[in-house]
């Protein structure tokens, strides 16, 4: 199995940054789709970027602009750089592991434990 384990969280003010990271565990990280997606109490868990096998990206519109994802195949990590932050940012923030299986579309993912973001002043 994967195992993921972000880290990086913590309390920011509003406008500030911070960077997560997730560090994961296994054989085919390269050959995975990656993701950052956050929840806030209350709230169902939403995507918030992407970051495929090949390199290509995808931002939830929400932090277009703003977030960056990016990935190091050769340290298995894949990181979110948050800037300009909103309190409306705030949420535990997971990292996410996919990976397609079969030409039929089926696939195994896995979620991290989870690591608190929270933007007040």
């Amino acid at each position: 199995q994967v195992q993921l384990v972000e880290s990086g969280g913590g309390l920011v003010p509003p406008g500030g940054s911070l960077r997560l990271s997730c560090a994961a565990s296994g054989r085919r990280f390269s050959s995975a789709d990656m993701g950052w997606y956050r929840q806030a109490p209350g709230k169902q868990r939403e995507l918030v970027a992407t970051i495929s096998n090949d390199g290509s990206t995808n931002y939830a519109d929400s932090v277009k602009g703003r977030f960056t994802i990016s990935r190091d195949n050769a340290k298995n990590t894949v990181d979110l750089q948050m800037n300009s932050l909103k309190p409306e940012d705030t949420a535990v923030y997971y990292c996410r592991w996919r990976m397609v299986v079969n030409v039929e579309g089926a696939w195994v993912g896995y979620w991290g434990q989870g690591t608190q973001v929270t933007v007040s002043s």
